[in-house]
């Protein structure tokens, strides 16, 4: 294990993070440090809450500094690998970059939230139905939309073409078919290619890639893909569980969840039943 990074080292690894981290989380993370007796463990409940705190501490830890063999998904192996000096000094890495406007921070809002509501809805999921990989389950729920505030920054009008991509999804379309005819580009390929910066597992970097083509994924009832088609499915059922149609989408109803519904069930052999009590449960426990 190598020693703990300096602060010349973090700023060089995390060269290529603009994911903004969240004002508040960042206010209680310097709290927190600044205690006598740091908590890590509450450092690192407070950096999973955030999409792009957690990006930055697994590009950290996979880094070549660390030289691991295998890529690190988890962010709370991530955490015990770099110890508090490392995350401490990313933290601070972090927190002196430039601040965001109030405009930003408001439609930012709505992006955070649903990273957080996703990631957690699925980390039960993935326990509730017996899945392996847990905490992976977890991940892709925190980072699968992390292209949304880089399109964000390159694209000013960029939520209202989000909004019409949720609204074209009842003609059939995929949600990034519309962000491709209006764009050149998506939130999908944005975030594959952050997420491949982050040097996360290349298998949760293909998940974010193919977040919005479920439909022909599922169609494909071959033994091909399985790992992806496990974390998919967990991800499109704790999209609708969160209502990310109505957060993101402005949309009534969930049309992405209405084309695949039967097919994500059947892989995971749930019946509309028992998915319709899995999800009022985890309403219930305020995990969504």
């Amino acid at each position: 294990m190598p020693t703990d990074l300096s602060a010349e080292q973090i700023q060089k690894v995390l060269q290529g993070i603009s994911v903004p981290p969240q004002p508040q989380i960042m206010v209680d993370l310097q709290m927190e440090q600044v205690m006598p007796s740091p908590d890590l463990r509450n450092i690192a409940r407070l950096i999973s809450q955030d999409p792009g705190l957690s990006g930055a501490l697994l590009k950290i830890v996979n880094s070549p500094y660390f030289g691991l063999a295998n890529k690190v998904g988890s962010i709370q192996r991530a955490v015990n690998l770099l110890g508090s000096d490392s995350v401490i000094n990313m933290i601070n890495a972090l927190s002196i970059r430039g601040e965001m406007s109030d405009d930003t921070i408001v439609t930012l809002s709505r992006f955070w939230d649903t990273a957080q509501d996703v990631a957690m809805t699925c980390l039960t999921l993935a326990k509730r139905i017996g899945c392996e990989g847990v905490d992976e389950a977890y991940t892709l729920g925190l980072f699968h939309n992390c292209g949304i505030p880089l399109m964000l920054k390159r694209f000013p009008n960029y939520m209202e073409v989000l909004e019409e991509s949720y609204a074209s999804a009842q003609d059939g379309s995929r949600i990034v078919d519309t962000e491709n005819r209006l764009l050149n580009t998506n939130h999908a390929v944005v975030g594959y290619f952050t997420a491949k910066s982050w040097n996360l597992p290349r298998h949760l970097c293909e998940a974010i890639a193919n977040h919005h083509n479920a439909l022909s994924i599922f169609q494909d009832d071959s033994a091909r893909d399985a790992q992806l088609k496990n974390l998919l499915a967990i991800l499109k059922m704790a999209e609708h569980i969160c209502k990310c149609h109505r957060v993101l989408g402005n949309q009534a109803e969930d049309h992405e969840w209405l084309a695949i519904e039967s097919l994500v069930l059947d892989y995971v052999g749930l019946t509309e039943y028992d998915f319709q009590l899995l999800r009022e449960n985890i309403r219930e426990l305020g995990v969504a």
